[in-house]
């Protein structure tokens, strides 16, 4: 009879530790986000909502989601990981350059934790990073420009001065100079991925020095709004400005990520997570280019999505030589291709952009 008791016993505890331990393999996998800037209704940080939507959408109760807006980077960046790591946050996305410091200082107490940190460089056991090829759309944008600017002045609105800015601003003049040779883009910097306030006076103070085509690497509407006012034409980023700049916007490079971020949490619920740098591009569907505007000439439009191809089978490289800088240094010898590496530690701007290459804050 005592035996009977003790194997019902036995078997009712190993009946529970089995119930227990399928109740935690069902709890949902916590993803956390961090963004530097308000969601609004376009930019870097609405390009990442829309994609936690999608991720929440695709994956169901797999997984919950939350998110934190607005956060500086530098030491309030910290707090907020920390917090999400204290709330039991197992996969968190910090997407910004300036989130990169932070992230790995966490990362290293929290060894458990998964982070991918965007834009950023450095890894880690449980850090990984992501990027896109965001200039292969600002070369296309350049075409465009030099095929509409009746000027050849182009005003470029700057954020900090990055590589992966950088990498935007060269591109872009790289492809206006395709089609313009003596075209030039007047670049100042704002020092702030979100100033509206900066942004519209940058843009109107581009267009007294000349400027008929306005673009840009911040993340309000306050330059596209300003171009639709003036009958300024203007290259959009991150978001489709079409609706912004109905009449002046041409096109925009817009940011999806929601596949992406997909791929990342499916790896993770499955235990195939490993930490590395992803890159993509046109090809991989990580930025696409908006509808060009019906102003664009029909010849323009082709010449466009030749390039395009051309772009995503490899066919056309943005960084191949000869590159030479503002000062007239060769950069890069003709025959030559840039290398990842090479345009990760990009710090000069090519021949062709009007502006200083100040120092990052």
């Amino acid at each position: 009879m005592k035996q009977s008791l003790h194997r019902f016993l036995r078997g009712a505890a190993a009946l529970a530790l089995a119930a227990t331990a399928g109740a935690a393999a069902a709890e949902p996998l916590k993803v956390c986000f961090l963004y530097p800037n308000p969601i609004g209704e376009s930019g870097w940080t609405y390009q990442q909502e829309q994609a936690r939507q999608e991720l929440q959408a695709a994956l169901g109760d797999k997984i919950t989601t939350k998110y934190v807006e607005n956060i500086s980077e530098g030491p309030d960046a910290e707090r907020v990981i920390r917090n999400f790591v204290q709330e039991g946050c197992k996969l968190v996305f910090t997407p910004s350059f300036g989130f990169m410091e932070p992230t790995i200082k966490v990362a290293r107490t929290a060894p458990k934790v998964i982070f991918m940190n965007g834009t950023g460089y450095k890894t880690a056991p449980n850090v990984g990073v992501y990027n896109a090829r965001y200039y292969e759309g600002r070369y296309i944008e350049g075409v465009i420009a030099g095929s509409m600017s009746k000027s050849g002045v182009i005003g470029y609105v700057g954020a900090y001065p990055i590589p992966e800015v950088l990498q935007g601003i060269n591109a872009f003049t790289l492809g206006l100079r395709s089609v313009k040779p003596q075209g030039q883009v007047k670049l100042i910097w704002v020092n702030s991925w979100y100033d509206p306030g900066k942004e519209r006076d940058t843009a109107n103070a581009l267009i007294k020095l000349g400027a008929d085509t306005l673009t840009y690497a911040t993340s309000g509407v306050s330059i596209v709004t300003t171009g639709e006012e003036k009958g300024i034409y203007t290259l959009g980023y991150y978001s489709d400005m079409s609706k912004f700049g109905p009449k002046t916007n041409l096109t925009s490079i817009v940011q999806t990520w929601g596949s992406y971020y997909i791929k990342v949490v499916e790896e993770v619920l499955a235990g195939r997570w490993k930490p590395g740098y992803a890159l993509g591009g046109l090809k991989e569907g990580m930025i696409h280019m908006a509808p060009l505007n019906p102003v664009i000439p029909a010849d323009v439009k082709a010449k466009v999505a030749d390039i395009q191809r051309d772009i995503e089978s490899g066919k056309l490289q943005v960084f191949a030589g000869p590159i030479v800088d503002q000062d007239g240094k060769e950069r890069l010898a003709a025959g030559k291709v840039m290398t990842q590496q090479e345009m990760d530690s990009m710090n000069y701007l090519v021949k062709g952009v009007d502006g200083l290459l100040q120092k990052s804050n």
